[in-house]
Formats: structure tokens, sequence, C-alpha cells
């Protein structure tokens, strides 16, 4: 009897550990659990998941005292949900891969040397208007990086490093045909040389899609991209206003009869502000579609920066920066928009995946065994090349990658000057970049256009990817470091934007 008792007593008190363990770990995690009496699933608000919008043919409902208003808060996300236009792949599960898988990785792989250092020439003047001069606005200062701080590998230019096991001996022949190449170069004169050497860049220049800076020019500077970080500086106006004007009315396909919604520079055209728009751009073929989308891609997530970084207090010694809701809702929220808003939004997700793609097909060239991302600190450097495999690693098991086979697949000539076409109105926009009047926006707004010129690139290099020698280094595709550089990194500031726009829907749903 007291043996059954005593088993009794012990089964109570096992269950009641596990129920209180149960319970407690609901309420760590922020789950409720479901009882007959709680709201159904599709009720539950969860932050992952796109807040209901109002139906606009629903009947308004009276007043009740005992709710609070709603509030247009959540506005902003009120849409932004499924699948994406011109692929098949929905927000939510990018939402989950990036912040949870992806964005932890990536963040810590642009803090590793290789990577946070970048050459740039932030002095070259501007090819298309004259110079209004530069902001001069404290924040917008560019803090160089002293030579004395960059890594030896890199300040060598021994950059693209081979492991030695593997790099082979160049052959005597070789070496011979050089020596007489030499011998002839050397009775060419200065104009010659300066012609074959304006040949060869132009030749290199047939695959970029971006204006790259000269490395070896005396104004060109290393920059720390962790002491020099994208944020709102204060930089605005008609300046600003004018450098995305160009890029969008002078190199999106677009004919001036047809006005883009909100142009700041352009009177607002009534009801049929952004109608006619979206109607000109529906019937546009695919590739110029994707054009404008990326560009759009590219301006909504540097704006989603500016909001997350805001100058919220300066003051005699130190600046204050943090989250701006309001300046996001009044760039984001639909009716502050007239609906702009969620297109915005769902541009640049659908600009993540032509990145997230780029980054899938580049792969299998960083995979080779002699690739070694050289910085001279032998350890940082293996650490590196580690977690850039596990980044790719990642991004091979998601399921759902945009197609590029869909673009430039038309007759063969059509495509191929589709395909110029593409290309130099996207390396005029990397132009445009070097009039930008902030130094710290034109750094930035230049590495990520380069690293988007570089996802490109890669995308319409796939036979030339695909043929790659396996120990040797390539003839044909290769990448310099300042294109690696800007490929991750621009790739970075995109996971940036999607995992800021969680804690943004998060600090809205506070605000309720």
């Amino acid at each position: 009897m007291w043996k059954v008792t005593f088993l009794a007593l012990g089964v109570l008190l096992v269950a009641w550990f596990f129920g209180n363990f149960v319970l407690g770990w609901f309420n760590q995690h922020g789950v409720k659990p479901r009882t007959q009496h709680s709201p159904e699933p599709s009720r539950v608000l969860d932050p992952n998941r796109a807040p209901e919008c109002p139906d606009p043919n629903r009947a308004p409902q009276s007043p009740d005292p005992n709710r609070a208003p709603e509030s247009s808060d959540q506005s902003c996300f009120c849409h932004l949900a499924g699948v994406l236009d011109d692929c098949f792949c929905d927000v939510e599960s990018i939402d989950v891969f990036n912040n949870f898988k992806l964005y932890p990785r990536v963040k810590r792989l642009t803090e590793k040397d290789y990577f946070r250092y970048y050459r740039m020439n932030l002095k070259r003047p501007c090819p298309f208007w004259p110079d209004d001069g530069h902001c001069s606005i404290k924040d917008c200062h560019v803090e160089p990086c002293p030579e004395s701080k960059i890594p030896v590998g890199i300040k060598s230019g021994n950059y693209n490093k081979y492991s030695p096991a593997v790099d082979p001996a160049p052959d005597t022949a070789e070496c011979e045909q050089v020596k007489e190449l030499g011998a002839i170069n050397s009775t060419l004169s200065n104009r010659s040389k300066q012609a074959f050497a304006d040949w060869a860049r132009h030749d290199d220049a047939q695959d970029h899609f971006c204006e790259l800076d000269d490395e070896t020019s005396p104004d060109s500077e290393y920059v720390d991209l962790l002491l020099n970080p994208e944020r709102f500086t204060g930089y605005k106006g008609p300046s600003a206003w004018r450098v995305w004007n160009s890029i969008y009315e002078e190199n999106c396909f677009k004919p001036r009869s047809v006005y883009r919604p909100l142009n700041p520079l352009v009177p607002s055209r009534g009801d049929d502000d952004g109608e006619s728009f979206y109607t000109w751009l529906e019937g546009l073929c695919l590739e110029k579609r994707v054009f404008y989308r990326l560009i759009s891609g590219l301006h909504s997530s540097i704006n989603i920066h500016l909001c997350a970084e805001y100058l919220l207090d300066e003051g005699w010694d130190r600046s204050v920066w943090g989250p701006n809701v309001q300046e996001f809702r009044q760039r984001f929220d639909t009716a502050e928009t007239k609906g702009e808003g969620t297109r915005r939004l769902k541009n640049l997700y659908f600009l993540y995946l032509i990145e997230l793609r780029a980054l899938y097909k580049v792969a299998p060239y960083f995979e080779r065994a002699f690739v070694n991302l050289y910085t001279g600190n032998l350890q940082e450097d293996a650490a590196t090349k580690e977690l850039l495999l596990q980044v790719f690693g990642e991004i091979r098991a998601f399921p759902m990658h945009f197609d590029e086979k869909s673009m430039f697949a038309g007759h063969k000539i059509e495509a191929k000057i589709l395909k110029e076409e593409f290309r130099l109105h996207f390396k005029n926009i990397s132009r445009i970049m070097d009039c930008v009047g902030c130094s710290k926006c034109r750094l930035w707004g230049k590495l990520q256009t380069q690293g988007l010129g570089t996802a490109l690139k890669i995308l319409f290099s796939e036979k030339e990817i695909q043929n790659l020698p396996e120990h040797s280094p390539s003839q044909g595709f290769q990448l310099t470091r300042q294109e690696i550089v800007a490929l991750l990194n621009g790739f970075a500031r995109l996971s940036t934007s999607i995992h800021q726009l969680h804690l943004f829907r998060l600090m809205l749903k506070d605000n309720r």
C-alpha cells in the first residue's frame, strides 16, 4: 500500500515539475499555449507575418468604446507578403532564411580584415554637371585609414595570392616569351604604349557593369568600412534629389512622357500619379522591368539604413544614432506614399534574390583549394575563407532562387544588343555616384552600386565560371579584390536591410 502511495506521489511530483518547465519555456519564447478558449492561430500576431489589412469593401462598423482605435503604424507592412513579381519566391521565406540563417554569418564575414578595408577615390569629379561642392556637415566626412593600419597582404597588392602548395612554377618558355615581349615593348613610343594600355582596359571593361576606380591613383585611399558606417548624415534636398532623379529619369529606359510617382522634382499629377507609370512598366520586356526594380530596390535599401541609423541627437561631445520610426513611415507607409511603400519594399526583396543568386553562381570560384583571401595573417585568412564557405553552404540550401536564364533569352542578336544596353545603362549609374555631395553617402553608394554591378557580371558569366580550371588561375573569369569586397559588403547591406525591417515591424507593433 505504501509503495503504491509513494509511487503515485512521485508521478505527481514529476508531472508538476514537467508542467512548470513547459510553461516556463513558452513564456521565455513569447509563445502562448493554445487552449479551447485561445484565439485561432491566424489571429495571433507573429512578428514575421504581415499584419492583416483592412478590407476596403467591408462596411464600416460602429466604434467599440472598449477597444483601442486601430493604428496605421503597421500599414508599412500591410501588403508586404506573398509571392514577389517576376520570380517564384515569397517574402516570408526570405525573412526566415535571412534573419535566422544568413544575416549573422554575413555580418561576421564583413568584420574580417579582408572585407573591412576598401580602396576608393572619393575625389573624382562629377562627369555630368558642375560640382556643387562637398557637404560641409561633419558627419558627411570619411576618415581614411592610415597606411600603417592596412594589413600587409592587402597593402602590398598580394590579396589574390594563391596557396603555395598548388601554385605552379612558371613555365620557362613562358618566361622567355615575356622577356621577348618586354624587349619589343621597349622599342615602342610612349604614345603606342598608352594606346595598347587603353585597348587592354577596353577589353577588360567589356565584362564590367561599373566604372571602377583606379586603385593606383594618388587620390585613392583605403577606408575602414567599420569605422565609417552607413547612416543618415543630414545630406538631403535638391542635391540628393538630382542624383536619384538622373538615375531614374535618364537611365531606367523611361521616356520623358511617362511620369514617375512621388518625384520631388515634378509636380503631382493628381489621381493619375503613378497609375500610368506602372501601366508603362508592366508593358516593358522582362529585362528592362528587372533593371528598374533593381534600382528601386537599391534605393529602398539605402533608405532603410538611413532610417535605422538616424541622427537622433547631436551633442557637444557625441552624437546619438538610432532608429527613427517616423522617418521610416514617411518613406514606406502605404497612405503617406500612395501605395509606393509596399512596391519599394518588394523591390528590395527582389534585389536581394538577384544578389543571392550571384553568390550561388560564383561559389565554385572561391571553393577552389588554391584561392586564398590573403591579408598576411594566415590564421585569420583561413578563418575568413571557412566562414565564406559556410555562407555559400547556406545559400546553396535555399530552395527558391531567381532564374536568370529567362533574361536575354530571345533572338541572339537582339538579346546581345539589349544586354549591352543594360550594361551601359548600369555603368552610367555607377558614374553618377561620383556626383553625390556627401563623402560618406558617396562611399556607400559607390560600394553598393559596384556590388550590384559585380553580381550582374557574375550572372552573365555562367559559361566562364563553369569552365574554371580546378587547380590553376582562370584566363577568362576573374574578380579583383575591389569587386569581391564590394560584392560581399553590398549583399551584407541588403541582408541588414531585411533584418532591420523585422526590427521596424516590432517597433511599429509596440507603438499600437
